[in-house]
């Protein structure tokens, strides 16, 4: 009888400890799940702070008399859109929403001249297409933003870059 009793003890003692064990390893396991996404949601804030999201000064949001305040009077000027040329190399757009808010910024650069680095703009390595062009664009949810960098291929390419509110 006492042999039984021993027996059933270590048996119920087997089972606590293994499910010990295993609660144990689900927590960690839970735990580390829970590091993991943390870390990657730092990585994620530290990308996003790190991006191109300007030009000369002027932000999406801002009101149409502050981008003049820091561009100038632009070469075309309307309620919903102003175009500045700065150069013949370079020109942007900036368009404005309802409430006369910069919703898009769209700058070009003949020739590449005085365009931001690519790795700048999108943040990551770039390959070239087949016929020399590049295009990449991200989504910044979080911001309320995407951003893209187009160059064109030929002879005399033109680099494109556009942020542009997604709200």
């Amino acid at each position: 009888m006492q042999a039984i009793f021993f027996r059933q003890l270590k048996s119920v003692a087997f089972l606590t400890l293994g499910c010990a064990v295993i609660a144990l390893g689900w927590g960690s396991n839970q735990t580390f799940a829970q590091n993991a996404r943390s870390i990657n949601q730092a990585r994620q804030d530290v990308i996003q702070r790190a991006t191109y999201n300007d030009y000369k000064g002027v932000r999406l949001g801002m009101v149409a008399a502050e981008v003049r305040a820091k561009l100038g009077e632009p070469a075309v000027k309307a309620d919903d859109q102003d175009l500045y040329v700065f150069s013949d190399k370079e020109t942007a757009q900036i368009a404005y929403d309802a409430l006369g808010k910069v919703k898009v910024i769209s700058t070009d650069y003949l020739d590449g001249v005085g365009a931001p680095d690519y790795k700048t703009v999108v943040g990551t390595d770039l390959p070239a297409k087949p016929d020399g062009s590049l295009y990449k664009m991200v989504r910044y949810e979080s911001l309320g933003y995407w951003i893209s960098y187009n160059r064109s291929a030929g002879p005399v390419p033109s680099v494109t870059v556009t942020i542009q509110r997604i709200r």
